[in-house]
């Protein structure tokens, strides 16, 4: 079992930045990547952000150049830098962490940029 907390979310103006985390605690040793998605109304869930336990990262298009994703093993926690901000960007954010067999998911954190 994983469990994902993640917090940070809030309200932005466009142009601004937000820090999220995702602390883990659980079998840690079992999990292989963890992702950041998020879902806006009425669209479907994306992936915007992977890490995996080798360090390798990658980013969906949109988020090339102003996202940013990091570890810190010590504190199991997974970051999500996020820099200019846009009012696309807003979304409901979830944490996944993806171990053999399955994987699991975060409550979610909102963020909202304003225009």
């Amino acid at each position: 079992q994983v469990q994902l907390v993640e917090s940070g979310g809030g309200l932005v103006q466009a142009g601004g930045s937000l820090r999220l985390s995702c602390a883990a605690s659980g079998s840690m040793f079992s999990i292989n990547a963890v992702g950041w998605y998020r879902q806006a109304p009425g669209k479907q869930r994306e992936l915007v952000a992977v890490i995996t336990s080798g360090g390798s990262t990658n980013y969906a298009d949109s988020v090339k150049g102003r996202f940013t994703i990091s570890r810190d093993n010590a504190k199991n926690t997974v970051y999500l830098q996020m820099i200019s901000l846009k009012p696309e960007d807003t979304a409901v954010y979830y944490c996944n962490a993806g171990v053999c067999g399955g994987y699991y998911w975060g409550q979610g954190t909102q963020v909202t940029v304003s225009s």
